[in-house]
């Protein structure tokens, strides 16, 4: 077996959004580095943040400073290294979604 890469828990994260009814685009922002990898939309209007890590990744100091600003404006910004880590977002994200009214 391999070892877990970034990119096993990029396309675990894309699919298990898109089973709830999200969506999970790669964020791309030509002249922002440090932007988190994906923007997750989520059904009822919800929106979160997510940087994907390789198991015990850190984010880079570009990163944080952008995890900063969006959360001061009010979003919330996950950063995730293992599959485990998505099912929980996951489970933790449906739940809110489903208690939130149109």
């Amino acid at each position: 077996m391999h070892a877990v890469r970034e990119t096993d828990i990029e396309r675990h994260l894309v699919r298990e959004v898109e089973r709830i009814g999200g969506k999970a685009p790669k964020w791309v922002s030509p002249g922002n580095r440090g932007v988190p990898d994906r923007i997750v939309i989520l059904p009822n209007g919800r929106l979160v943040f997510v940087e994907l890590k390789k198991p015990g990744g850190r984010m880079g100091p570009l990163q944080k400073r952008w995890a900063e600003i969006l959360k001061g404006m009010g979003h919330q910004v996950y950063k995730i290294d293992s599959i485990k880590e998505i099912d929980r977002f996951i489970d933790k994200v449906s739940k809110e979604v489903s208690k939130t009214e149109i």
